[in-house]
């Protein structure tokens, strides 16, 4: 991750400010002291219900929004059959936040990806509207612990694909605006297995200005690199589990885990059969992995849930984490490490992010830069 100090683009420098002697974003938020909330001698699974209850999961991926599209009808506060996700299993399972996904088939693209992307924009705000005794919108770590305290889940938009963005850095300002508050540097010219282009360094700082938050699941590893390189607010992988233990495309192997931790990202593993197996024990084997290589504050959950794929056996739907909690717990996981999984460093990746906007919309001007000036 870049350090907030690093020079301005000469395009949209502040003019005549002094650096901001700040720290990185990473770096700011050092987790609280632990205290224990359950007994050592309960059974795993008492445990796990006990420290969700204090803690609970901030899931990294729901695709929800798409799936509802599809519906004719639906009630996720009495509960719905024809999807993975609802207020009763988010309750059942100690969901406290997640993210709903705006990505969108791959034969959307071009004009039709950026109107596709604000439909799906305007029906998470319907929905939650039309669900308010369960679901709360919320834009930052702020409104998302709001929300908790109100006995309400958070639902935060996104992420969206780059195609979204339409290659214009006014259209990501305007999808800001409506909520949007994460972006996967996927499916895009700028964003490509050759890295980022120099347009593609300017929409990271621009998000970064913004406090849009990168999510790096599926790009290259060139473009992952350059974004740590390029960006002053930690990143996200909202779908990404080891590569060491399943070699999928969108897992990462563990030279990018390293770096992924060194720059206060977060790698956030995804309960489907196709990316960390058929079992409970070999999501948590996933964990494992990623907690040793990138460390504590660098490994998040990703439920994935009705995003058209399998999930293994005892975690079919967004009820489940309590078992999965268990076998973690059964494993010697310290709480204070749980807490922080489920709920500690998506936190500390949204305080990062808001930080980091904070600082530079005193350092910068929205950026006027365009595709054609920048990469010809």
């Amino acid at each position: 991750m870049a350090d907030l100090q690093d020079d301005l683009h000469t395009s949209t420098e502040a003019g005549g400010l002094v650096d901001l002697s700040v720290p990185p974003a990473a770096e700011a938020f050092p987790p609280e002291p632990y205290a224990p909330v359950s007994d050592p001698d309960d059974e795993p699974l008492t445990r796990a219900h006990a420290v969700l209850a204090a803690h609970p999961v901030a899931d990294g991926y729901s695709g929800l929004p798409w799936a509802l599209k599809h519906l004719p009808w639906y009630d996720l506060e009495l509960g719905e059959s024809a999807v993975d996700t609802d207020v009763p299993r988010l309750r059942e399972g100690h969901v406290g936040a997640l993210f709903w996904s705006l990505h969108l088939p791959d034969a959307v693209d071009g004009d039709r990806a950026v109107g596709t992307t604000l439909e799906q924009l305007d029906l998470v705000k319907m929905v939650v509207r039309a669900h308010q005794e369960g679901l709360r919108l919320a834009y930052d770590a702020g409104q998302v612990i709001d929300a908790r305290n109100c006995g309400r889940v958070a639902v935060l938009p996104g992420p969206a694909g780059a195609a979204a963005l339409g290659d214009r850095l006014g259209i990501l300002r305007s999808l800001h605006a409506l909520g949007l508050r994460v972006v996967t540097l996927t499916g895009a010219t700028w964003a490509s297995e050759t890295g980022l282009t120099r347009f593609g360094e300017e929409v990271v700082r621009e998000m970064n200005r913004l406090g849009v938050v990168t999510d790096l699941s599926g790009a290259s590893a060139e473009t992952i690199r350059r974004t740590f390189a390029v960006s002053k607010a930690p990143a996200l992988c909202t779908r990404s589990a080891a590569r060491a233990l399943r070699p999928h495309p969108a897992n990462l192997p563990d030279d990018l885990l390293v770096e992924l931790g060194a720059a206060g990202g977060l790698c956030m593993v995804p309960l489907t059969a196709e990316q960390t197996g058929p079992t409970v024990r070999d999501v948590a084997d996933h964990l494992d992995h990623v907690r040793t290589v990138a460390g504590p504050q660098s490994v998040g959950l990703s439920g994935t849930y009705d995003a058209g794929t399998a999930h293994p056996l005892e975690l079919g739907d967004a009820s489940c984490y309590p078992r999965l909690i268990a076998e973690l717990l059964r494993r010697g996981w310290a709480e204070s490490d749980v807490a922080l999984l489920t709920w500690g460093n998506v936190q500390r990746v949204l305080r990062g992010a808001a930080f980091t906007a904070r600082a530079a919309q005193v350092r910068r001007e929205p950026s006027t830069a365009t595709i054609a000036e920048l990469d010809g």
